[in-house]
């Protein structure tokens, strides 16, 4: 009998201990984002600054593909969007969900599992990443294109998303109720196609794990730009340089196609490195910027310093 008890508690312990969660723990997501020397959420994601996602929405898709590509990161950038607003970019902390065709031995386990973690057991599981968004977030989820009977949200849900997040969503999926989710003031979508029937035969997994949305990559706490052309999955310890970096290669073309208008330079002292001559009139522009740079003075000193541009 006393052995009977200790097997049933040791496999109890196993299925605690190496059991599939559905939302990664805190330890897990600092190891898959540990290059992050910074904040965390409680949850474990990287805490970046507001101060930073709102800089990074004036970065174009350009600088910050070419960065990343700079860095290593091929495979960061997914386009071919249907936008509810297309004219408003979007920047925020990425909350990851992924979705997989219904099976029900693993439906079962997921709902098992969901209830040990405490998440709502009324309504379905597409309601669980919702659940733990703060000011900030944005809801990302892959649920592999599918769009009739793929429809991972509808107004309801949309509301609840903006209240929480104050953001939007990008699905690698769809979405239903488009005229509602319109009516969301602030609230913007990035989605594969829209279909007003109800999610049917999916089954969510994971939470906060990595997924992929279509060509790139996307890690739990990453940094999304969001925008008309595309969108853009930033890992969280290269954002601050992505953004100075790029806010810096767009004063130096202000400058170049300035001086090209005005003809004192030819095409080819632009287009390439710069002379002296060209370097120090750079810093004589910058030194009388006519509107607000948007770095601080001391960040575009320490960047120029390190460069030769």
């Amino acid at each position: 009998m006393k052995r009977k008890i200790i097997t049933s508690l040791f496999l109890v312990y196993c299925l605690n201990s190496f059991g599939q969660r559905v939302g990664s723990s805190p330890e897990y997501i600092k190891a898959l984002t540990s290059e992050w020397k910074g904040d965390r959420f409680t949850d474990g994601r990287p805490k970046v600054s507001d101060a930073i996602l709102a800089r990074l929405k004036n970065i174009s898709m350009e600088e910050a593909w070419g960065v990343l590509r700079n860095k290593g990161y091929f495979n960061q950038y997914e386009g071919d969007w249907q936008i509810l607003l297309p004219d408003s970019a979007m920047t925020g902390r990425v909350v990851t969900a992924q979705y997989i065709p219904l099976r029900p031995d693993l439906q079962n386990y997921v709902k098992e599992q969901g209830k040990t973690e405490g998440r709502a057991q009324k309504g379905g599981t597409n309601s669980w990443p919702i659940d733990i968004l703060t000011t900030g977030d944005v809801y990302v989820a892959d649920s592999y294109g599918k769009i009739a009977d793929g429809t991972l949200i509808g107004d309801n849900l949309g509301n609840s998303i903006y209240a929480k997040s104050q953001r939007g969503v990008i699905f690698f999926g769809s979405v239903r109720d488009v005229e509602g989710l319109s009516e969301i003031k602030g609230f913007n979508m990035w989605v594969k196609g829209s279909d007003p029937s109800y999610i049917n035969q999916m089954i969510l997994t994971t939470i906060n794990a990595p997924i992929r949305v279509g060509r790139a990559t996307v890690l739990p706490g990453d940094v999304v730009l969001a925008k008309k052309h595309g969108v853009i999955f930033i890992p969280a310890h290269l954002v601050e340089q992505l953004v100075l970096t790029s806010e810096v290669t767009a004063l130096r073309d202000e400058f170049g196609h300035q001086r090209l208008r005005e003809k004192k330079y030819l095409a080819g002292e632009i287009d390439s490195e710069w002379t002296d001559v060209i370097k120090k009139d750079f810093l004589n522009w910058l030194n009388n910027y006519p509107g607000k740079l948007p770095m601080s003075k001391k960040e575009l000193d320490d960047y120029l310093k390190e460069r030769n541009y």
